[in-house]
């Protein structure tokens, strides 16, 4: 059997840039085992499949080494792939994942809205395991439904910020948030998961379900701009919604392909 296969960076304008996903379109799903073996070979931040059922398309991500709850940046590209690629008519696509939920993405221009369930964090106590991570001790630490949030004075800091991948590995969460407050946005982030085979994530969408109620409530407006600084860096708009988060942005085709998957 073949199956047709899409690269695309999301949350950018431009190719070499915010953060690549694989996107394979499949008529009926593959086996686990097999979906993580070609995340694998792919060996992006992440590879989202998805079958269409009924008047939603089913969606699933895969880490190089793990299946994950939630993945913005590839979701944002295979509403990308539908859209312009796939021959999508409309300007709404309602996706759903079973470890997330319902999910949809809606169509502005070039621009892409993703709508998501909003995250719930903790302020927790800055134990020296999590203080081991970094070279810099943050201001104030939350731990949400999968990651930790670490926050920092200025965005000198996150640009300085030097992880030690071994001690971050060891924390039961997918991985760390790192954010301040912008110098030319609302708020700048990074975010690593070598737990989950990313050291550093380029651009991290579900990232934003927790940084946009966090920053919304410090900052009293709903509706911000966020940058995140990797060497990558991806641009984001976000915007809160009572218990859902829009997070929006562009993208860009890179590649079009075959995977090739005989005599196994």
């Amino acid at each position: 059997m073949k199956y047709k296969i899409y690269q695309i960076d999301a949350f950018t304008d431009k190719i070499f840039s915010g953060n690549p996903a694989a996107v394979c379109p499949l008529n009926e799903w593959l086996s686990d085992d097999l979906m993580q073996k070609i995340a694998l070979e792919n060996n992006l931040a992440e590879t989202a499949f998805y079958v269409k059922e009924d008047d939603q398309y089913h969606i699933r991500w895969f880490t190089p080494k793990v299946e994950v709850n939630l993945c913005g940046h590839a979701t944002l590209a295979a509403a990308y792939v539908l859209f312009n690629h796939e021959y999508y008519p409309e300007k709404v696509i309602n996706f759903y994942s079973k470890r997330s939920g319902k999910l949809s993405v809606t169509k502005n221009n070039e621009h892409l809205a993703l709508n998501f369930p909003v995250d719930i964090f903790q302020q927790a106590d800055i134990t020296d395991e999590l203080k081991s991570g970094f070279n810099l001790i943050p201001k104030e630490i939350f731990k949400g439904k999968s990651d930790y949030l670490f926050v920092y004075e200025t965005e000198n800091q996150i640009q300085n910020l030097i992880p030690n991948l071994a001690s971050i590995a060891k924390l039961e969460a997918r991985g760390v948030i790192a954010t301040s407050k912008g110098e030319n946005v609302d708020f700048v982030s990074r975010f690593f998961a070598p737990q989950c085979g990313v050291d550093e994530d380029p651009v991290t969408g579900s990232a934003h379900t927790t940084l946009t109620p966090y920053w919304s409530q410090r900052l009293h407006k709903n509706k911000l701009t966020a940058i995140q600084l990797s060497e990558r860096k991806g641009y984001l708009t976000c915007e809160l919604l009572e218990d859902r988060v829009e997070i929006s942005g562009k993208a860009k085709l890179y590649l079009i392909g075959e995977i090739f998957l005989f005599g196994l």
